[in-house]
């Protein structure tokens, strides 16, 4: 939005600005802000930065925990649900005392990996589409303790709202992808979701109602640069969840809060330019794919295993990614095929528009991170010429659950839990620290935390196990 800070001090003067709320992502992708009066944005908060307790937000051990935040002016919006007028930044994470910009900073390890493309000269861009899936639900509680584990949700869409509030218009069980209004309720507050994105400077391509019937929604953007799209998701999730709150209701981006319907992923379109031309476009390619775009989904598929730990890295996530449906938990390519990790969108022709899906992702993941690691992948695969094709992973277009189970199991499945996706992680990780772009520390950290997650819900029992074995 500004280019200099003496720009953007004559807008807050003139704009009548009370507040400078500053945001930032823990190293887990959790959204933190501290807010200044109006009055302290000057010239020495652009050189010192604010300073946090880094160690409070997995950012850095509590040894040395002190940290600063410096606004990135060019994100700078007006935040539409304070009262009082306030301008938003998203912050770069600084050492609080060189005011070097801190290796662990999410932001900054996505900075890295597109400094890592260019310094490859492979390509000096990469565009990315995220697609966001969600659930608005009007009530949610949950409860964990010593002797008792349950949770519920509602929906006024449900159908098993039917019997008591009796107006006819529900969505069934996996029936809402595109219903119309009186049975897509949620119309309105997507609506002001966009209109309320769009004033915050995100783009928005379209919205509708998905599969899921108690209230499953999406919301897709244009492509666009990785740090600018990796805001955007920060933005959305934060802008989705405060429009349904001011109208009484809440929105989840867990990827599976109910079972027996359909989970939220969130898909990630990629391609890679070099001066504004698509490398991945070949007009005589599978799925008008280039040698390049093939090698980048053999890196993907190749490293994919351990790729999950970032892009999946909740227990949730593998309720989601379950074998035997139409979950993206196999590690092949296609057209058309929706169970593949990857597919190439068969509407998806111009030049310029020609890429691929990484299917198994889900808004658990810290979005500077995951997709940071997905590039690295990507890359790999380039500079080492990994064919996908000679790697098994591809193409095979066939519904391959009209296969026979043993032509199934040749394909190379994916993680089932998040324990699997953290040794696969373990085991696969040199990839990601090429080019300084990660480090073996905060990978190891990453392993350590994800695991611990992993066992607490392994440990605890399960409500449905009562019911199975209790009278036993």
């Amino acid at each position: 939005m500004f280019e200099n800070f003496a720009e953007a001090a004559a807008w807050v003067q003139d704009q009548g600005i009370r507040m400078i709320d500053l945001k930032f992502s823990d190293l887990w992708g959790r959204w933190r802000h501290v807010t200044l009066s109006a009055s302290e944005f000057t010239p020495q908060l652009m050189a010192e930065g604010v300073g946090f307790d880094g160690s409070s937000v997995g950012l850095r051990s509590v040894k040395s925990g002190d940290m600063a935040l410096i606004p990135d002016l060019a994100t700078g919006v007006v935040d539409l649900f304070w009262d009082t007028p306030t301008l938003s930044f998203i912050c770069s994470v600084v050492e609080a005392d060189t005011k070097a910009s801190y290796f662990r900073d999410p932001r900054v390890i996505a900075q890295r990996a597109e400094a890592y493309l260019r310094s490859t000269g492979i390509a000096d861009e990469s565009r990315w589409g995220p697609e966001f899936e969600f659930y608005v639900f009007d009530r949610v509680s949950f409860e964990n303790s010593v002797n008792t584990a349950s949770y519920r949700v509602d929906s006024a869409e449900a159908d098993w709202n039917s019997a008591e509030n009796g107006h006819g218009h529900y969505v069934p069980l996996h029936g809402g992808y595109h219903v119309i209004p009186p049975r897509d309720q949620l119309f309105g507050l997507r609506a002001r979701i966009v209109t309320t994105l769009e004033e915050m400077r995100v783009p928005v391509k379209y919205h509708h109602h998905e599969v899921g019937g108690p209230g499953q929604c999406e919301i897709e953007t244009p492509l666009m640069g990785l740090l600018r799209a990796a805001d955007a998701v920060q933005l959305i999730k934060y802008v989705s969840k405060m429009v349904a709150q001011q109208g009484g209701q809440t929105v989840t981006f867990m990827p599976k809060p109910l079972y027996g319907e359909a989970g939220n992923g969130m898909h990630f379109h990629q391609h890679i330019f070099k001066q504004g031309v698509n490398l991945f476009y070949d007009p005589n390619g599978y799925g008008l794919l280039s040698e390049t775009a093939l090698h980048y989904i053999g890196g993907l598929l190749q490293h994919a295993p351990a790729l999950l730990a970032l892009t999946n890295p909740s227990t949730n996530s593998y309720r989601r990614l379950v074998p035997g449906y139409e979950a993206p938990v196999n590690c092949f390519f296609s057209t058309g095929n929706r169970s593949a990790a990857i597919r190439v969108p068969k509407y998806a022709t111009h030049p310029d528009a020609v890429r691929m899906e990484f299917r198994p992702p889900d808004a658990t993941c810290n979005p500077y991170v995951a997709m940071a690691a997905m590039l690295m992948a990507g890359i790999d695969g380039i500079v080492k010429r990994i064919d996908p094709t000679a790697a098994g992973f591809g193409p095979i277009d066939d519904n391959i659950f009209s296969w026979p189970p043993e032509k199934r199991a040749e394909i190379k499945a994916l993680p089932t839990s998040l324990g699997d996706a953290c040794a696969a992680l373990q085991a696969d990780h040199d990839f990601l620290l090429a080019g300084d772009v990660f480090d073996e520390e905060t990978i190891q950290d990453w392993i350590k935390a994800k695991s611990k997650e992993h066992h607490a819900v392994l440990e605890r029992p399960h409500p449905y196990e009562v019911q199975l074995y209790f009278d036993l």
